[in-house]
């Protein structure tokens, strides 16, 4: 598995990191850590997709990213100096990932000042996203959040093509659009009656991607 957080560093301190992690694995639904929780450690997904989630005042779920096999969570509190969780994380398919203490990563930071830079990058590059799903939940309509949000699901598990199978639950979908559960199941059976996408049970399989691309915008 390539994790851009990994790419700047020499083999040897590569192979260093990842000899000293731990692989955990997660079930379908689980909460890997609360937003909240103590904070120690980083996660390098290896498989499975995962769910970034925070709970607002009004106790509603807002789910701000999901993310795939490559990508890192739990940074944040790996090396700040209140390390709580800012975040839930919660598996949305069976996940594996590998865990690096921030005592680890720590040391690692001390010797290779360019994973630093590769911090602010991750950063950088996920304000864009969060601003941009900001701006969806105040001005796109339901229906079309959670077609968008199927599009995008369906990229991260191998791209958007005739064919793709999405497991994933309508609660899920709900979860991910900011919505209801009847309002994702609505929006469903008429991108299906649209021929657009085909629903089964615990799945969603895309049967035609340009029809559901000119559904979602």
């Amino acid at each position: 598995m390539d994790w851009p957080l990994l790419r700047r560093l020499d083999d040897e301190d590569r192979r260093r990191l990842l000899a000293a992690a731990s692989r955990h694995r997660y079930r379908r639904g689980e909460a890997i850590f609360r937003e909240g929780d103590p904070g120690d450690s980083l996660h390098l997904i290896d498989k499975g997709h995962v769910a970034v989630q925070m709970t607002t005042p009004m106790g509603d779920v807002l789910t701000l990213a999901v993310l795939g096999p490559g990508e890192v969570f739990g940074e944040l509190a790996a090396v700040s100096s209140a390390p709580y969780r800012t975040a839930t994380i919660r598996s949305l398919d069976p996940t594996e990932t590998l865990v690096i203490s921030g005592e680890q990563f720590s040391e690692l930071r001390r010797r290779q000042p360019s994973v630093n830079e590769l911090l602010l990058e991750l950063a950088n590059a996920r304000i864009p996203r969060l601003s941009g799903q900001l701006v969806e939940a105040l001005y796109v309509r339901a229906d079309k959040r959670v077609l968008r949000r199927v599009l995008a699901l369906a990229e991260l598990h191998g791209g958007c093509e005739v064919g793709t199978t999405i497991p994933v639950r309508q609660d899920d979908v709900a979860e991910l659009a900011g919505t209801s559960r009847p309002t994702v199941n609505r929006a469903l059976k008429e991108a299906e009656a649209d021929g657009a996408v085909s629903l089964g049970r615990g799945r969603i399989t895309i049967a035609d991607p340009e029809r559901l691309a000119a559904l979602a915008r």
